[in-house]
């Protein structure tokens, strides 16, 4: 597979699609041959240099020099995947098809690059699991914080032992005002709110870092208190999702995560990131996405000579030679294809991810702490 070029399809053309294309752009073994979006014209001005209205109503372009003659355009992603001689896909889609269009192009036989949040539900991400499983192929999913060196340096100081024992973690973040439009605000396609455009993010965060150990309850709650009111949000009466979450989530090995995100409240951050563990604790600074990296310096907590001491861990730069987080989020996917090697991102540990936010909706919805089941793949 030295000299072969990948060939690559996209299904769905909204904003974030954008963001692949940029990145499968500067890879000099991909060729993006098709396109697939549900919306009638919209396949063919993406790949025409305009995006249209992304997720947050604003107007998106490509480069002039991005603009892309040949790609061939499709209203539905099956007639695509029937149509083409494709390698791999990305799926760029609204929430509620992510697990549809995975299995499908799975079950063609095709190589996934997911975007998150994997899906919205525990039996969803069972099933892609499955197909994934059934299929050989890669899938991946997008959770490109994981190639920032900050990101990667939370997992190296819990993995060294420095902080002991992990038993608490307090985790989340979010924005005091920053709830999205789009397909973002409602049930049928969001399928879910902060939990699932940014929530996700920061329990990967932690979750990754302590080597994703299974759930086993949860006590969850959302509110919509601002996306329904006119006040707030100029779309309430388009919004079905949440906009605020937070939730108290049993472990595996003994551990707590208690969790928080919003896309809107009245304060400047639902709090930082701390991991608290028998020999030190390690805080994180919130940011309003955690999509990328920290929200700032690190801070050490730790005793040392029988003293009480705090140590800022200065904020690490990228390798400017793997490219920005997007780049390597694809250049891992691709590589893993062209290897046979293990997905940078896999399906086992967003399942867990998956169940945890669909676990907190179910609790909230019944209004009391229950158990997280995760059938066998």
């Amino acid at each position: 597979m030295a000299d072969k070029k990948f060939k690559i399809g996209i299904i769905g053309t909204g904003g974030i699609a954008r963001s692949h294309l940029k990145a499968y752009l500067n890879q000099p073994d991909v060729e993006i041959v098709a396109g697939a979006d549900i919306v009638p014209g919209k396949a063919e001005a993406f790949f025409a240099g305009t995006v249209g209205a992304g997720a947050w109503g604003a107007e998106s372009s490509l480069s002039e020099n991005d603009a892309m003659e040949g790609v061939r355009c499709y209203n539905d992603h099956v007639a695509m995947l029937e149509a083409e001689e494709l390698d791999a896909v990305s799926v760029c889609t609204y929430n509620t098809a992510h697990a549809e269009c995975t299995i499908n192009a799975l079950n063609r036989g095709l190589h996934v690059l997911l975007e998150k949040p994997m899906c919205v539900t525990t039996e969803e991400a069972v099933a892609i699991c499955r197909a994934e499983k059934a299929s050989g192929k890669v899938l991946s999913v997008g959770f490109q914080p994981r190639f920032d060196a900050n990101m990667q340096m939370i997992k190296k100081i819990v993995e060294s032992g420095t902080l002991g024992k992990i038993y608490y973690i307090q985790t989340g973040g979010g924005r005091r005002r920053g709830i999205p439009g789009s397909t973002f605000i409602e049930k049928s396609t969001g399928g879910i709110g902060a939990l699932g455009d940014i929530g996700c993010y920061s329990l990967d965060m932690v979750l990754n870092a302590i080597g994703y150990p299974k759930p086993l309850t949860v006590s969850g709650y959302t509110s919509d208190f601002f996306g329904k009111n006119p006040k707030y949000y100029a779309e309430s009466d388009r919004f079905s999702v949440d906009d605020f979450a937070a939730a108290f989530v049993r472990l595996e090995g003994g551990v707590i995560l208690d969790f928080r995100i919003s896309w809107a409240i009245h304060a400047d951050t639902p709090g930082d990131t701390i991991i608290f563990g028998t020999d030190g604790a390690l805080r994180i600074p919130s940011t309003d996405c955690w999509n990328g990296s920290v929200g700032g310096p690190m801070t050490l907590y730790q005793d040392v000579a029988g003293e009480q001491t705090e140590t800022k861990l200065p904020l690490l730069k990228n390798d400017p030679s793997k490219g920005d987080l997007w780049n390597q989020k694809i250049r891992s996917f691709l590589g893993a294809i062209k290897t046979g090697g293990a997905s940078p991102v896999p399906s086992s540990q967003i399942l867990i991810n998956q169940a945890i936010i669909d676990g907190i909706c179910k609790s909230a919805k019944v209004g009391r702490e229950i158990e997280i089941n995760i059938p066998e793949i």
